[in-house]
């Protein structure tokens, strides 16, 4: 859409993690074709929602490498000019500075901060659970940082409220395909209810509602459900529980019927085995979808979420 765009060239994009999520966005990318609505997504998350809401019409790449951890994306110069000639950024405030600072220095006249589009809480620091995230962020503000939890696409109700969201954004931005951006948006916004419903029927009769992680990103996925999460390492998922620690989790477990100790494909198991093997208890994944790699018990949103709703029954003891 953006004729001034020069393509970065695909073994170049594919180094910088920039090469396009499906086949649709690949094409496009590869043959040049800047006709389309130019979306670059901070992160995979984001690309998802652009590539469903989009469609055809959208050619969407992403800042973030599949693998790679979100929160320690740097943003090179070509990144930068990339951001530069697109014709809208799609980014989270809060969960990636590099990524604000870039998106607030370009002049792309179209920037969409999901976080804006729905209401972020404080799940007791949950947004801060990751390696060098405590304190304060450059260029974050003090209510930024106090606590405000970024994970919200763990909960398909706020997921989808930042779907209707990133639907209208679209639709101004590129009104010739408003009605096609319009009609994805509510198929997604559908999808994301019967994905709602389908967490509900499957965790509202189990034996336990306390889960124990090692990365706190499921708050609001906890709150939307009645569950209680209980990360074990806060900051550092990699970093070793203290013996102190690892006894009040102990008791936790047995008082609540915990059965199962949750790691992510993305870190370490390391921890969550450690308490498991001390306590007498099982390990599993429950995937923050922060990126999908092979290592992803499915292939896109919706099958790693099943996925994820599969494995807290087996924990929780769902009937």
């Amino acid at each position: 859409m953006n004729v001034r765009r020069r393509l970065i060239p695909a073994a170049a994009a594919a180094s910088l993690g920039l090469g396009a999520l499906t086949a649709c966005s690949s094409d496009s990318a590869a043959t040049g074709n800047t006709e389309k609505f130019d979306v670059v997504a901070s992160f995979y998350p984001m690309a998802f929602l652009a590539e469903q809401i989009g469609g055809d019409h959208a050619n969407v790449t992403s800042l973030t490498e599949p693998g790679q951890e979100p929160h320690d994306l740097e943003i090179s110069t070509q990144q930068r000019a990339q951001l530069e000639e697109a014709d809208a950024a799609l980014f989270l405030k809060g969960l990636q500075p590099a990524v604000d600072e870039a998106v607030s220095q370009t002049g792309i006249k179209t920037k969409i901060d999901a976080a804006s589009l729905t209401h972020l809480e404080d799940h007791g620091g949950a947004g801060h659970s990751h390696e060098g995230e405590e304190g304060h962020s450059e260029g974050a503000s003090e209510e930024e940082e106090h606590g405000r939890d970024p994970h919200v696409w763990l909960d398909p109700v706020k997921y989808a409220e930042i779907a209707q969201g990133v639907g209208k954004a679209f639709e101004k931005a590129d009104p010739d395909h408003a009605a096609d951006y319009k009609k994805n948006t509510e198929a997604l916004v559908k999808k994301l209810g019967g994905l709602n419903s389908d967490f509900e029927n499957g965790l509202k009769n189990s034996k336990s509602k306390v889960f124990f992680t090692n990365h706190a990103a499921f708050g609001y996925l906890a709150e939307r459900y009645g569950l209680t999460q209980e990360a074990i390492s806060g900051i550092d998922p990699e970093s070793e529980p203290s013996a102190a620690r690892v006894k009040d989790l102990q008791r936790e477990a047995k008082a609540d019927g915990v059965t199962t100790v949750f790691y992510e494909t993305l870190v370490s198991d390391k921890t969550a085995k450690t308490l498991a093997r001390d306590a007498n208890l099982k390990t599993d994944v429950l995937d923050p979808l922060e990126g999908i790699t092979d290592k992803s018990r499915g292939d896109d949103y919706f099958q790693v979420m099943e996925a994820n709703l599969k494995a807290l029954r087996t924990a929780l003891g769902a009937k």
